[in-house]
């Protein structure tokens, strides 16, 4: 297997793991062949960020999951299941190889620290362009796509005057706010993360944008390289915006918005949420003004973000809900059934009913982890399950 590449390799493949590993559940990366093996299980049919992780845990690597998961699927009542073909690898690695694209896996030393924390947080990313930002301070800007006059002149605004103070922005780079904040803020250093494949541009007036940030920045996707975006892959794409940056400002949303959800999910990751008022009758303001009736702090400027970075003095511990990769040592066996029992088409958070059930949340996962691959219950960003649609 020839993917001793630089554009394949991290420095953890290069350099005896040098570094000490950071402090938190993901077994660093041992080998390009270790590397392949985790793009090939998290490509594996219905193996998502968590399951995944409970594969990792109870196997200890990711050529040993591999090697069993067709007996778990069966297990879990999925006939016939296969994974990944090698192939489909193969064909992923060289196009990002031709773009320069890097892969980070959970474990890398590249991997962003601050994501790593978060439960849900990719095991592999596709990163374009310079990897040295996601080092550095950082705060994540979001906002609606059919952005006011006032709120893409106070994205800009607050992108500029971040930049200058040395914080690298963090978006979507969708139209409207994140669009702005992009533009705003390419000299000094921003992040655009992708709902569909790191090489696809979305939206298509965005291209020349998005080329610029690969120049200057960097454009981050867990998606296949190819995958064109869907409606689906979004809120998906928001946890991982969130999770990048210890902060979150809502610059303009409505209350039902794709930016509401991003807000949900920072506040899920104890991130601090911030956010612009607007007036009560503009409903494009509607989201901000409900966050900070609910206690989100207001944002004048970014001067008052620049203070909640500046008592911010290190990252928090990750909370012990947040490290799913311990084998559970579950006292008593709860049915399949009673777990379904209680989940309906409206989502719940995984850590609640873990309570309900009287469980520790490790052996809770690993109860849930096989549901999840018959494609019985469904998991959203946030550690929140539900019934399958």
């Amino acid at each position: 297997m020839n993917y001793d590449t630089p554009e394949f390799l991290s420095s953890a493949d290069t350099d005896g793991f040098s570094e000490p590993p950071r402090p938190f559940f993901a077994q660093p990366v041992t080998s390009v062949e270790d590397k392949f093996a985790r793009l090939r299980l998290i490509r594996s049919r219905r193996v998502g960020p968590a399951t995944y992780r409970r594969l990792m845990a109870e196997h200890g690597s990711a050529a040993a999951a591999l090697s069993v998961l067709p007996d778990v699927a069966e297990e879990a009542g999925v006939k016939g299941y296969q994974i990944c073909p090698e192939g489909v690898v193969r064909a992923e690695i060289k196009a990002a190889q031709k773009i320069g694209a890097r892969l980070l896996c959970l474990g890398d030393a590249e991997y962003p620290a601050e994501l790593a924390e978060v439960a849900d947080a990719p095991p592999a990313l596709w990163a374009l362009g310079d990897r040295g930002l996601l080092t550095k301070p950082k705060v994540a800007l979001v906002g609606t796509r059919n952005a006011s006059s006032l709120a893409g002149r106070m994205a800009r605004k607050l992108a500029q005057d971040l930049g200058a103070a040395g914080v690298v922005t963090v978006s979507g780079m969708a139209r409207g706010v994140d669009t702005a904040v992009h533009q705003a803020s390419l000299e000094t250093g921003t992040i655009a993360v992708l709902g569909g494949g790191v090489d696809v541009i979305y939206p298509v007036e965005n291209t020349a944008l998005g080329d610029t940030i690969a120049a200057q920045g960097l454009r981050l996707s867990e998606a296949p390289m190819g995958h064109q975006p869907q409606a689906r892959d979004f809120p998906r794409r928001n946890r991982i915006i969130s999770g990048l940056a210890p902060v979150l400002v809502v610059v303009e949303a409505a209350l039902k918005s794709g930016s509401m959800i991003t807000a949900r999910a920072a506040l899920d990751q104890g991130r601090e949420v911030l956010a612009v008022p607007g007036h009560p009758l503009d409903t494009r303001t509607s989201g901000c003004n409900a966050l900070l009736r609910d206690g989100a702090t207001l944002v004048r400027s970014a001067e008052d973000i620049l203070d909640i970075l500046d008592t911010m003095t290190a990252p928090s511990e990750p909370a012990q809900s947040a490290l799913p990769f311990e084998v559970p040592t579950a006292t008593h066996i709860i049915p399949p059934d009673q777990i379904i029992a209680l989940l309906a088409i409206t989502p719940v958070a995984e850590d609640q009913l873990a309570r309900d059930l009287g469980m520790e949340l490790s052996a809770f996962s690993a109860l849930v982890a096989p549901l999840e691959l018959s494609g019985q219950i469904s998991r959203a960003p946030g550690g929140l399950l539900s019934l399958a649609g």
